[in-house]
């Protein structure tokens, strides 16, 4: 899959998004490390051990680079930054029964807004699974000779 680069200081304003997730009953914010168990086996759950090994990363850093769009008390959907290497955004995941309301896109750009906070002037998306999704949403383009990039075949479970 290819990486994709976003500028981060031509992001969309995130408000507009936060605001629309918040209409469907979502809130999107930085996760707390009180609630790292419960994101974390969440994840695992939903999205595999991977991305619950990366979001485990994500609560390390400080501030921590996992957001969390939550709903009725429970997670909706993550993104993560930071965690695979340094400027890399991923992995983001929303549950299936939230999945075409926009909370996606407000995961994405508060975790995009806090990368440029952060002082970064780019985003890498790293083996970008729906590409469409991320031009869209904040311009991303392809990195050329991005594939495979960094993703080598992972070590075997035993």
């Amino acid at each position: 899959m290819t990486d994709l680069l976003v500028k981060l200081y031509e992001l969309p304003d995130a408000g507009q998004s936060l605001e629309l997730s918040s209409g469907q009953e979502a809130i999107v914010r930085r996760a707390m490390a009180s609630e790292k168990k419960q994101v974390v086996a969440w994840v695992q759950q939903l999205f595999g051990d991977g991305w619950a090994a990366e979001c485990e990363v994500a609560f390390a850093r400080q501030p921590i680079a996992c957001m969390v769009a939550v709903a009725g008390g429970r997670p909706a959907g993550f993104a993560c930054h930071d965690c695979t290497c340094r400027n890399f955004f991923g992995p983001i995941g929303v549950d299936p029964s939230y999945r075409h309301r926009g909370i996606g896109r407000a995961l994405l750009l508060a975790a995009l807004h806090a990368m440029a906070s952060a002082g970064y002037a780019y985003a890498i998306i790293g083996g970008a699974g729906p590409m469409n999704f991320f031009e869209k949403s904040v311009g991303a383009f392809p990195i050329p000779g991005s594939t495979p990039g960094i993703y080598r075949p992972p070590i075997k479970k035993m």
